[in-house]
């Protein structure tokens, strides 16, 4: 063994095949970020509330601090979620009669739905920003006997609504560009409520993946 690869034998005349590697958008980067920040959160929980489970167990002490990390990482992970539901359309839309209007009113209606939804993370971002001032103008800390300043977990919540504020912002700024372009096909194709076939196709799809990734560990 010699760690190379095999060649491929190329008959004469017969071009070599090109490796390709597909390009990875900037919003596919974006999702692997933020999802890897919120399982890593999640994950550190876990072990921090392992740890305090087994330590009351069996030596009688306590971290006087799991319930705290809690609540810190439901608030940071809720936000990390809002952005992560956006960009894969999974927030909950009504869309009784979206399918029964035409193609130009359904875009109408796409384009309302993440305007409003920019607006309001906007919204949320700037009432958010107001309670960060309050947190440094009083230096809050928590009722808890960390007593940690609480500007520290609000800063983290905080940075995580200002992304949600931007992913929004940029996506309605795309649909707006398409709407205005005439581009109705791919704004109704980028931003209209999913159907139960696409979720059924993406579970599928996420099935197969992953009886083909246990297959290679056997």
């Amino acid at each position: 063994m010699t760690g190379k690869e095999p060649s491929i034998a190329v008959p004469p005349g017969a071009e070599a095949p090109v490796r390709t590697t597909q390009p990875v958008d900037l919003k596919t980067r974006i999702e692997t970020v933020l999802a890897t920040v919120f399982g890593a959160i999640f994950l550190g929980l876990a072990a921090i509330v392992t740890t305090e489970t087994a330590a009351r167990k069996l030596f009688n002490v306590s971290l006087q601090g799991a319930d705290e990390l809690g609540g810190y990482a439901l608030a940071v992970g809720s936000t990390i979620a809002f952005s992560l539901a956006l960009m894969g359309r999974n927030h909950i839309r009504v869309d009784v009669f979206h399918e029964k209007f035409s193609p130009r009113a359904q875009a109408v209606l796409n384009w309302i739905s993440i305007v409003s939804l920019a607006a309001f993370a906007v919204f949320i971002a700037w009432v958010a920003f107001k309670v960060i001032g309050d947190t440094m103008a009083y230096r809050s800390t928590a009722q808890t006997p960390w007593a940690t300043p609480l500007i520290i977990p609000q800063g983290v919540w905080y940075a995580g609504l200002v992304i949600f504020a931007l992913v929004a912002c940029g996506f309605a700024l795309r649909a707006t560009r398409l709407l205005f372009s005439g581009d109705i096909a791919r704004l109704n194709a980028d931003f209209h409520p999913k159907s139960a076939k696409e979720e059924l196709k993406e579970e599928l799809d996420d099935l197969v993946v992953r009886q083909a990734a246990e297959g290679a560990k056997q």
